[in-house]
């Protein structure tokens, strides 16, 4: 079942990049962006991930905290971060189960990799409702991060 604009947000509790378990419940009260990328250190990846740090005092402006979320391991979105200075959390969904709740998850990838995140969007409202969302198929693609800060601006 994909994620509708108007529902509740799944419940998200992850660990991050620095061993920490985050709640998506306890950053209720501002918007959550929460961006779904396929695996760390791929260009689209990176350029993705770099572009939100290079405009993160955007996000704050518009009372947003940016989550980042991927398969990858803790280990692995620890390193990604430190060599690319990201300056907000990744989350890691080792087990797919966020993912899968999301309804935003390949099922088969690239070299036989098996439950890799699809690039995706979700805005939260500060009451854990979902206000935006947009699954992308093409890896290669990214988000539509004018319509993302449109929305955020909406709720602001």
């Amino acid at each position: 079942m994909s994620i509708q604009i108007g529902q509740q947000a799944p419940s998200i509790s992850l660990y991050n990049s620095e061993k920490e378990k985050v709640n998506l419940q306890d950053y209720l009260g501002k918007n959550i962006v929460l961006l779904f990328f396929p695996q760390s250190f791929t260009g689209v990846c990176t350029e993705e991930m770099c572009g939100i740090r290079d405009n993160y005092s955007v996000y704050e402006n518009l009372n947003a905290n940016v989550f980042g979320i991927s398969v990858d391991s803790v280990n692995t979105l620890a390193e990604f971060k430190k060599q690319n200075n990201i300056n907000f959390n990744l989350l890691s969904d080792f087990n797919k189960e966020v993912s899968r709740a999301y309804d935003c998850i390949y099922e088969d990838w690239v070299l036989d990799m098996k439950g890799v995140a699809k690039r995706s969007a979700f805005v939260v409202d500060v009451n854990g409702v979902i206000q935006y969302c947009e699954v992308l198929e093409n890896p290669g693609n990214q988000p539509n991060f004018e319509a993302i800060k449109n929305k955020l601006n909406e709720l602001v």
